[in-house]
């Protein structure tokens, strides 16, 4: 079994590098393999997305593992940001909803380390206040004392 690493655009795979060069070797058809790689990561345009291809060196059958881009990049792409703030605490770089943040925290699933979406959503919070990102133009900070509190628990 061989595994092919990559970090590719969203829904724009193509054969050129990192993959063609990586794929060639392996006897794959390498149009296959980006074909269904941009099927898998469509629904992440506009971001880089981890990439894992397993290829059997035997049958050259090929299955695709599909990461999720990193917390930071799923919230500014909610908001419609460029850039996360060069100052956090000081410089807002912008402001997100809370439904939002929890959309965020549903899609990272699976490699957040909450147990439930309350402590997930935390999770995602933390990265907010990192990028100097307000929710609903609050610190992110305050919005995890309220969850603590139970005042957002009809979102969970």
């Amino acid at each position: 079994m061989a595994v092919v690493e990559a970090l590719v655009d969203g829904g724009k795979a193509s054969a050129g590098p990192p993959l063609g060069p990586s794929l060639g070797p392996m006897g794959v058809n390498i149009n296959d393999v980006i074909t269904k790689i941009n099927e898998k990561t469509k629904d992440f345009a506009g971001m880089q997305v981890p990439v894992k291809v397993k290829i059997d060196d035997k049958t050259k059958e090929f299955d695709i593992e599909v990461g999720t881009p990193p917390t930071s990049s799923l919230v500014k792409k909610e908001i419609g940001l460029k850039k996360a703030s060069q100052k956090p605490g000081s410089e807002v770089a912008g402001d997100i909803s809370l439904e939002q943040i929890t959309k965020v925290a549903r899609m990272k699933s699976d490699s957040l380390l909450g147990g439930t979406l309350k402590a997930k959503t935390k999770e995602v919070l933390g990265t907010a206040t990192s990028m100097g990102i307000t929710v609903e133009g609050k610190d992110p900070r305050k919005i995890q004392t309220e969850i603590d509190k139970g005042k957002h628990d009809s979102l969970f």
